[in-house]
């Protein structure tokens, strides 16, 4: 399919995929979205709840352009945190897209390290744990969402999959069960998705869902634990 980068209210960039007419980010501000969801109700959320663990497994569905585990590295490099960041995508970005885009730019990080360990997240090898730094290791896995038998192998879910409307078989009970049972007890799951058919689907399978305030466009967002 045809895929063209595109400028998103906040200035930063993703991609648009015109036959789908969906894009990997929002378009009211990709680095903006990922910030609020995936950090602040996300990341920082399990660090007040976890404040003497010093270990982190986050698990991220829909790998897409890397802008979340860049975020997430820049955002936890001065916390005395280990993270073991995985990341599943079956449908790999392209590094000549990857170059064209301007996270780098837009978050004021175009020393060497920064934009070093970004491009290093595209074209190292899949399936291997790569280190970025001291503190944060990689691994993207090569695989289709409903592979996935992870158990209770992970804190912090991201679940950043293309929208209901786009891939309904993503948003059901099969693949939130999936999700539950990949998460260690106390785990906590975010998602930019608020639709009542998806809390319900979380419900469901066990998790405790809770509506909070979304980013910017977007008036709410999902949070699930796994009590």
């Amino acid at each position: 399919m045809e895929r063209k980068i595109v400028l998103t209210a906040d200035g930063s960039t993703t991609i648009l995929i015109p036959q789908l007419d969906e894009q990997y980010h929002s378009m009211h501000g990709a680095v903006q979205e990922a910030q609020h969801v995936f950090l602040k109700t996300g990341v920082d959320h399990w660090m007040e709840q976890n404040p003497t663990k010093h270990d982190l497994a986050i698990f991220e569905i829909g790998f897409g352009t890397g802008l979340n585990a860049l975020l997430t590295m820049m955002h936890l490099a001065d916390k005395n945190l280990s993270v073991y960041y995985e990341g599943v995508e079956k449908y790999p970005v392209s590094l000549q897209e990857i170059k064209q885009l301007n996270y780098i730019e837009q978050l004021g990080a175009e020393g060497e390290g920064t934009k070093k360990q970004f491009l290093t997240m595209h074209e190292s090898p899949w399936e291997e744990p790569i280190p970025l730094s001291r503190k944060f290791i990689l691994r993207k896995r090569k695989q289709d969402f409903a592979n996935i038998t992870d158990e209770a192998r992970h804190d912090l879910i991201y679940f950043d999959a293309f929208g209901a409307q786009v891939q309904p078989e993503l948003w059901g009970e099969l693949i939130f069960q999936k999700m539950f049972t990949a998460m260690k007890p106390g785990g906590v799951l975010v998602t930019y998705a608020a639709k009542g058919s998806v809390r319900r689907a979380m419900q469901t399978v066990g998790f405790t869902v809770e509506r909070l305030p979304g980013p910017p466009g977007k008036r709410e967002m999902l949070r699930a634990c796994k009590i």
